[in-house]
């Protein structure tokens, strides 16, 4: 008969006396690790509906739902999709929009438990009445280019907006582009065609 090693019975003699290793979950959830990728979270405040987040996201769990009666996109977050990568977090352009935090019990009892969205306010063109972007998004390019925004009329417009000096709205579809409509909230197309009426007359 093989006897065991001292070592081992001073593992086991330790072993009688000292915590399990194990946790009590689930009677008692275990706290995970600072840098742990749990579920993702928006801030509704500082997120601007860019949609960068959706066009890094390899898993397709991110998506821009515009509803254009209501003015208002919706950003949608699906968790049952999510494979916790961390782009859209390292790639969101505001920092703190996007986080993870250290939940990792994603049990729901139906399906909408694991969507999640923000809604943002959107901004049309006032030519063809097309969508251009959200509202905080394009007043976030204009607070990030500062000065340089006076070049853009569109940036210029929607800040002013913002600022309430001004009151904007849609002139109608099908409204032939012309000079005057250099000073309003255009998309690239709209634009385009009022900067080729004003400098070839089109």
């Amino acid at each position: 008969m093989k006897w065991p090693k001292i070592r081992e019975l001073g593992e086991a003699l330790r072993s009688l006396f000292s915590s399990p290793y194990t946790s009590k979950f689930p009677k008692k959830a275990s706290l995970p690790p600072p840098r742990f990728r749990g579920t993702i979270v928006f801030d509704e405040t500082k997120c601007i509906g860019c949609g960068a987040c959706v066009e890094v996201c390899p898993a397709k769990a991110r998506a821009l739902e515009d509803d254009v009666e209501k003015g208002i996109r919706h950003v949608v977050y699906l968790k049952d999709m999510c494979i916790y990568c961390g782009q859209c977090v390292a790639y969101c352009p505001c920092p703190g929009a996007i986080r993870h935090t250290l939940d990792y019990d994603l049990s729901f009892t139906d399906k909408e438990g694991y969507k999640d969205s923000i809604d943002k306010e959107l901004v049309f063109c006032e030519l063809c009445e097309a969508v251009i972007t959200t509202k905080d998004h394009l007043n976030w390019i204009a607070r990030r280019v500062g000065e340089l925004a006076y070049a853009n009329p569109t940036l210029i417009l929607a800040r002013q907006q913002e600022l309430s000096t001004v009151e904007l709205g849609p002139t109608g579809e099908g409204t032939e582009p012309y000079r005057s409509g250099h000073q309003r909230l255009l998309c690239p197309d709209c634009r385009r065609k009022v900067w080729l009426n004003e400098i070839w007359g089109y």
